[in-house]
């Protein structure tokens, strides 16, 4: 995979929809995934932490999207359901449910939340198959 965008941001509201706006070439499933796991970070780790967000594309047209913040012990956990009235919650179930596959790198100064998606129509070969989340370290 190469790098086709690398964008530096500190985690805000008003970052997440200029995230979407910088990510509009990759399509919809993108910039949703994107938006859903800057919001993760503003949610759990808090307003005004450091993110970069790295777009790659392998030549069958695949997409990986990276979000990376500075603490690796906050990790992603995947809810089994969520309550209709809840506000929150359902950002991972939908980069699970787009994502082909998705998992978190963790090194000593931060973690990789990234995911996968397939190449969208005329852009390559098929979809990879799901996998399960992994964790590696960095």
């Amino acid at each position: 995979m190469r790098p086709v965008t690398t964008l530096e941001l500190l985690a805000t509201p008003a970052e997440v929809s200029g995230v979407r706006r910088a990510l509009r070439a990759y399509g919809t499933d993108v910039q949703l995934c994107a938006s859903e796991l800057v919001t993760n970070v503003i949610q759990h780790l808090g307003e005004g932490v450091p993110v970069t967000v790295r777009v790659l594309r392998d030549s069958g047209g695949r997409t990986r999207l990276e979000v990376t913040d500075p603490d690796p012990r906050a990790l992603p956990v995947l809810r089994a359901a969520v309550a209709d009235e809840d506000e929150s919650g359902r950002g991972l179930a939908l980069v699970d449910a787009l994502a082909s596959r998705w998992g978190v790198a963790q090194g000593p100064d931060g973690k990789t939340v990234w995911c996968e998606l397939p190449a969208r129509a005329g852009e390559g070969s098929g979809a990879p198959g799901r996998g399960p989340v992994s964790v590696a370290s960095v």
